[in-house]
């Protein structure tokens, strides 16, 4: 019997459907079978208010959070040797010097593009500083109350930045401040043997070279409450909490913990930490990070 051509290509279009589902399923169980990618090492973190920020180690950017103003939005950053977050935008320093920032931009807080000859970089809530190489200090963004009023500043070897206020540490171990006071945030005047520095929302924090703590600002939820602390050797101070690195790897925090940012006890083998809002982020001497807080954003998924 005559077989028509047309019967034949039905035939065939039948093999070759089989044939391109048995390949898809190959495909799909092979893609299954893949390990999950390598967690990039991060050699750096840092935390804004709703939004977690590392630096990895190959000098690229990772995110997770809040990203309603575009905050997280690093992923073409190359190159970068520090992070700083403010409240909602996200600062980078360059090998070469210069500065990118990106995310609320309302108060000019990430107009750094003219920056150069930085070597270290600072959020605030609202603005951005930056410490150029002969110890002098620039900044960008929200100056209602003067916080960006650093033109005079000299002889800086760290620069700190909290809600409203900004934060220089000099060579010899004082301290100077400028912006919102209503706390008492920039009451540093008679700071000595500091050797690093930290603004929260509403409350500064030193390190001496001692390794003991000193505080000043609010305190309704017992932020400052930081005298008996020893063998220090970071502090960061978040919206309201302070948290600290111990020599011995552990980390200590006091402050509001309504949403358990404060419950760091168990951690060790931490080499920094970094606060936000109302969460709190360690970096592990392993490259891994942990978190602890406020995690309705996704800020404390950096696993």
């Amino acid at each position: 019997m005559k077989i028509s051509h047309g019967s034949r290509r039905h035939h065939c279009s039948t093999r070759s459907s089989i044939l391109f589902v048995v390949v898809a399923l190959i495909v799909a169980i092979a893609g299954c079978s893949q390990p999950p990618p390598v967690p990039k090492q991060i050699a750096r973190i840092t935390a804004g208010w709703y939004f977690t920020v590392g630096l990895a180690t190959d000098g690229t950017v990772v995110t997770v959070g809040d990203n309603e103003d575009g905050q997280g939005n690093v992923g073409a950053w190359t190159g970068i040797n520090e992070i700083a977050a403010g409240a909602y935008h996200t600062v980078g320093l360059k090998a070469d010097a210069t500065v990118v920032a990106l995310g609320r931009n309302l108060e000019g807080q990430c107009d750094v593009d003219g920056w150069a000859d930085i070597v270290e970089i600072a959020a605030g809530g609202f603005h951005t500083v930056g410490r150029k190489a002969d110890g002098t200090v620039i900044a960008a963004g929200h100056n209602y109350h003067g916080q960006c009023d650093v033109d005079g500043w000299a002889d800086i070897v760290h620069i700190a930045a909290g809600g409203h206020h900004t934060l220089g540490l000099k060579a010899d171990g004082t301290v100077v401040a400028a912006g919102l006071n209503d706390d008492g945030q920039c009451d540093v005047a008679g700071w000595t043997d500091i050797t690093q520095i930290s603004g929260g929302g509403f409350h500064t924090v030193g390190v001496k070279s001692n390794g003991t703590v000193i505080a000043t600002g609010r305190n309704e939820d017992g932020q400052c409450n930081v005298d008996d602390w020893t063998g220090v050797l970071q502090v960061t101070a978040g919206g309201y909490h302070t948290v600290s690195l111990r020599s011995d790897g552990t980390a200590a925090a006091v402050g509001l913990n309504a949403a358990d940012q404060c419950d760091v006890g168990g951690w060790s083998g931490i080499t920094q930490v970094a606060a936000g809002g109302y969460h709190t982020v360690g970096l592990q001497n392993d490259g891994l990070v942990v978190a602890v807080g406020h995690n309705d954003y996704g800020q404390c998924d950096v696993r």
